[in-house]
């Protein structure tokens, strides 16, 4: 191995190690308790190590963003896909939409709550972010009415889940509900008899 491939793959594994260690923390203490001094500490490098890797915190938050949209497009890809029907599949990967976002819930900040410098909805946005709204899209697109914007239409639904998750998470809507609602928004999306 040469000594420039040596050096690539120990900053990735450095980069990595960065990401893991936001993650856990944000997740077992909140993302109030991710600063650059407490992960130098957590991963036992230096500061200014942190910072040749990422500018600083927000930097490391929209990486963090990138990779868990990544997984979460993967969960609803595995939702959609062992779905029988249309309806089916759009309620699977609503499911799978509110589950991970129940289980990870730093995680789904710093996707979708903190702001973070990721272009969204745009050409330029990462792939796995791209990737995650293909397949909300997926999801929709059979069950879109003839002249629906099937874009419009996705960019509703996840609205949709994503507002009864941050109602649901801060307590504003009761989570004992939460699959008569889904239930709900399925049943408008897609009425019982949709293929």
């Amino acid at each position: 191995m040469t000594i420039q491939k040596r050096r690539e793959r120990e900053r990735a594994e450095r980069e990595r190690l960065i990401v893991t260690a936001a993650r856990e923390l944000a997740e077992s203490e909140g993302w109030d308790a991710v600063t650059t001094r407490r992960l130098a500490a957590e991963i036992e490098y230096s500061q200014p190590v942190l910072y040749s890797h990422f500018k600083g915190k927000d930097a490391i938050m929209a990486a963090v963003a990138v990779q868990g949209c990544a997984e979460l497009a993967a969960e609803l890809r595995e939702a959609r896909t062992a779905a029988g029907g249309a309806r089916e599949a759009l309620a699977a990967v609503g499911e799978a939409y509110t589950a991970f976002a129940r289980r990870r819930p730093a995680l789904y900040d710093a996707m979708f709550t903190h702001p973070v410098d990721l272009p969204f909805a745009t050409p330029e946005a990462p792939a796995a972010l791209q990737e995650a709204f293909g397949e909300l899209l997926r999801a929709v697109e059979p069950v879109a009415l003839e002249g629906d914007d099937s874009g419009l239409l996705t960019e509703t639904y996840w609205a949709a889940l994503h507002g009864l998750v941050t109602l649901m998470r801060s307590g504003r809507l009761p989570k004992e509900a939460h699959e008569r609602r889904l239930a709900l928004l399925i049943g408008h999306f897609a009425p019982p008899g949709t293929a």
